[in-house]
């Protein structure tokens, strides 16, 4: 299944997001248009285990790991560690990409980074 990505946000919806989730109107795009071009970590979880040193030495090829997460669960996505966006996983070409779900409102970003759910 190949799919083209599209942009899910306009430059003054990111700035809106970058500033807490004001109004587009106080965010504009060139008020953040310095830092558009820096590099940010992007990650995708699909899952977590806590496992013992013991186990982790024992492990060897073709062994499998149960993760946290169900199957049918929107997998996490992180921007250099902050939680931003859920999604679902999707084949494009030969490569592994997201297709965005959900993206975080400020308050639920607060919420997640902080430890809650």
């Amino acid at each position: 299944m190949s799919e083209s990505v599209q942009p899910a946000l306009s430059e003054p919806q990111v700035a809106a997001v970058a500033q807490g989730g004001q109004d587009e109107a106080s965010a504009s795009s060139e008020g953040l248009a310095f830092v558009m071009d820096v590099p940010v970590e992007v990650t995708v979880e699909i899952g977590r285990r806590k496992m013992r040193i013991a186990d982790i030495l024992r492990l060897g090829t073709g062994a499998v790991l149960e993760l946290s997460k169900a199957s049918d669960e929107p997998l996490d996505i992180y921007v250099n560690n902050r939680p931003i966006a859920r999604g679902e996983a999707v084949v494009v070409g030969d490569h592994y990409g997201i297709r965005v779900t959900e993206v975080l409102t400020a308050e639920q970003v607060r919420e997640r980074y902080r430890g809650g759910t």
